[in-house]
């Protein structure tokens, strides 16, 4: 998909939930065309927000506990995670200025 990367159902817990900074996650899947426009923008933030923010992606055709236990209903869906705990969620597609407004929030 990205160069973000990846988690998986059995990664999740580790990578997400044990992470000692926030995590953004991206749940998308190939047939998702608002995931393949909202891709280049999740990568430019990963860049821009490396040090404070790690990005990963989930692959909801490959990985389907995680995104059911979550409560993913739609993709894209970007959920943040900080101290194991997801704080911010949204579905859709969104605009650069709106995720770093979310991010900005979290920090």
């Amino acid at each position: 998909m990205s160069a973000i990367p990846s988690v998986t159902d059995a990664t999740f817990d580790d990578l997400v939930l044990r992470s000692s900074k926030p995590v953004l996650v991206d749940y998308w899947a190939d047939w998702c065309s608002p995931c393949k426009q909202l891709t280049p923008i999740i990568e430019e933030l990963a860049e821009e927000y490396a040090d404070r923010i790690t990005f990963l992606a989930m692959d909801t055709n490959e990985n389907s506990t995680i995104p059911n236990r979550q409560g993913v209903l739609g993709l894209p869906t970007i959920q943040v995670f900080a101290d194991g705990e997801m704080v911010q969620s949204f579905q859709g597609g969104k605009t650069k200025s709106a995720l770093i407004k979310m991010l900005e929030d979290v920090l």
